[in-house]
């Protein structure tokens, strides 16, 4: 529970953990005990190695406090088209979205398939830079609809992962946690590693 820091958990676990080290002694040759969230408790030993996981991604490890790491995550998706919708027209399966005012609806190469659960319908909301454009409509199996009425020019991709929204901020729009969003990314997303040293 190391990412709740006044939980009595956390130092139960670290106690037996030392109870356990000390039985076994000399066959232990290295302990880990401590997560991402673990290095920011007070008191917390590190052993011989510590488990940075979800830190390593830019995912916040002090819910409820400012995230102390940088993102490292950006995710982009195409515009595949463009349509233009009229007052109260419909907008993805089953009419869930109803169109206010004329609005420009994208098409977007993106969807459950590639990790963007459905619970996103409605909630979610793409980037084009500093411009929010709510995801309207159903989460398809491969697409997903963006109102993009309000940008000046359309670009060719709209980011879901930005320094805008965070992994927390997109998981809390799904109701899940920034794990499931980060290990339910899809294999057909192009992945480019970047060095950033340099």
């Amino acid at each position: 529970s190391s990412e709740e820091p006044e939980n009595p958990l956390n130092q139960a676990q670290i106690t037996r953990f030392e109870r356990v080290s000390a039985i076994l002694g000399s066959k232990v040759k290295r302990r880990s005990l401590a997560n991402t969230s673990a290095h920011f408790l007070k008191d917390v030993p590190r052993y011989d190695m510590t488990r940075t996981g979800y830190g390593l991604y830019g995912g916040n490890p002090t819910p409820g406090k400012p995230n102390p790491m940088k993102p490292v995550v950006k995710l982009e998706a195409t515009i595949l088209q463009l349509r233009h919708v009229e007052t109260g027209d419909h907008v993805g399966y089953n009419a869930r979205w109803t169109a206010k005012r004329p609005s420009i609806i994208a098409t977007v190469a993106a969807g459950y398939g590639d990790g963007l659960v459905r619970a996103l319908a409605n909630r979610a909301t793409l980037w084009d830079r500093d411009t929010p454009c709510p995801l309207v409509g159903r989460v398809s199996m491969d697409l997903i609809t963006v109102d993009v009425t309000d940008l000046a020019e359309v670009p060719r991709s709209l980011d879901i992962l930005c320094p805008a929204q965070s992994i927390d901020e997109l998981a809390e729009a799904a109701g899940t946690v920034g794990y499931e969003v980060l290990t339910s990314l899809g294999a057909r997303y192009q992945r480019r590693y970047l060095d950033t040293a340099k």
